[in-house]
């Protein structure tokens, strides 16, 4: 015996409900979307949607809460303010500085890619990452170099961990000889 696991089996003509329709009823339906239905599984039934609550009157000031209040206020109740996301952007012109300081400012985590305008001017480079270290210093963020073309801004409640080397006070082997 095989099974067929990817098609409907069939019913027997016994099994198969009955229907009449009239020919007026059978114009009216609309066709019905079959969705796959697994041979194993029965067909769900189709459930009701569920009306709408009504939300409680509030005052129009309410409605146009700037989400930084309103993440203040999420904070002053114990609440976890609105979720940090890591974006990636590159940096085609200085214009894009602003998006950055947006991106930040909201709580989000960027990775900046200084490769395109790099490839235009190294001046205009060292004046945004000038512009975005300023930045990060006075908002209590961070900011920090990832390899040659990438530079990485976090907000204020976001460290960037940074591998501190060992100092060595032994004095360094040299290839010079040493006069005896």
């Amino acid at each position: 015996m095989k099974f067929n696991l990817f098609r409907k089996p069939k019913q027997p003509e016994a099994e198969k409900p009955t229907e009449t329709k009239t020919d007026a009823a059978v114009a009216s339906e609309e066709p019905k979307q079959q969705s796959p239905v697994s041979p194993l599984e029965p067909s769900p039934e189709p459930q009701p949607m569920p009306a709408p609550t009504p939300e409680p009157a509030t005052s129009a000031q309410e409605n146009i809460t700037p989400a930084s209040t309103h993440e203040e206020k999420q904070e002053a109740l114990g609440e976890p303010a609105s979720k940090t996301y890591l974006k990636a952007m590159p940096l085609k012109e200085l214009a894009d500085i602003e998006n950055v300081k947006n991106e930040v400012k909201n709580g989000n985590i960027i990775i900046l890619r200084v490769t395109p305008l790099a490839t235009k001017s190294i001046e205009d480079v060292k004046t945004a990452v000038n512009q975005l270290y300023e930045y990060a210093e006075s908002t209590g963020g961070d900011i920090a170099r990832l390899g040659e073309e990438r530079v990485v801004i976090c907000p204020k409640n976001i460290r960037i961990w940074r591998e501190k080397s060992p100092v060595s006070t032994d004095s360094m082997p040299t290839a010079a000889p040493t006069a005896a």
